[in-house]
């Protein structure tokens, strides 16, 4: 989780958010929701979701951050995230210009829309539930939960990364 954002994040009332700050308040939101998330999950095929999030029943929530229209317009891969989730989500910072996300090419009516700042986060658009495959869920729930482990082990021992197989 992240406890404050990058130095190149800038702190100063009026500037604008960085992805980290986006993140931070959207992971304080799907807490309270019951969603536990970790942050920059690899995916198969060799992408990587901004976060990923499980709920007490198992469900993946895949939240792709955007803090730039250049950066979401641009982005031809986030179709593929899909197939690794429940419910899929679009973050963006308040102010953010969501006119692009209510266009056919953004799937609308499947994907949800978040709005965060770095303190909090709000959904303004509930994205749809597609359940995943039983063997797809228990593949990316296995992984997450994995990560999430290697990911303590490297906070506890940085040298066990190398034990790794």
């Amino acid at each position: 989780m992240l406890d404050s954002p990058p130095d190149s994040c800038i702190d100063e009332p009026g500037s604008p958010l960085c992805a980290a700050d986006v993140a931070r308040g959207v992971i304080r939101m799907l807490l309270r929701h019951d969603l536990t998330a970790m942050a920059e999950v690899p995916l198969d095929g060799g992408r990587r979701a901004d976060l990923m999030a499980i709920d007490a029943r198992g469900q993946i929530v895949v939240v792709e951050i955007k803090v730039s229209r250049a950066d979401l317009v641009g982005d031809g891969k986030w179709p593929e995230y899909l197939g690794h989730c429940d419910r899929y989500f679009w973050a963006v910072p308040a102010g953010f210009d969501m006119r692009p996300l209510q266009g056919a090419a953004f799937l609308p009516e499947r994907t949800g829309i978040i709005v965060a700042d770095r303190y909090d986060a709000a959904i303004v658009r509930e994205a749809h539930t597609t359940p995943l495959p039983a063997h797809v869920r228990k593949r990316c729930t296995l992984a997450f939960a994995r990560r999430a482990a290697r990911r303590l082990i490297a906070q506890v021992d940085p040298d066990a990364a190398g034990l790794a197989f």
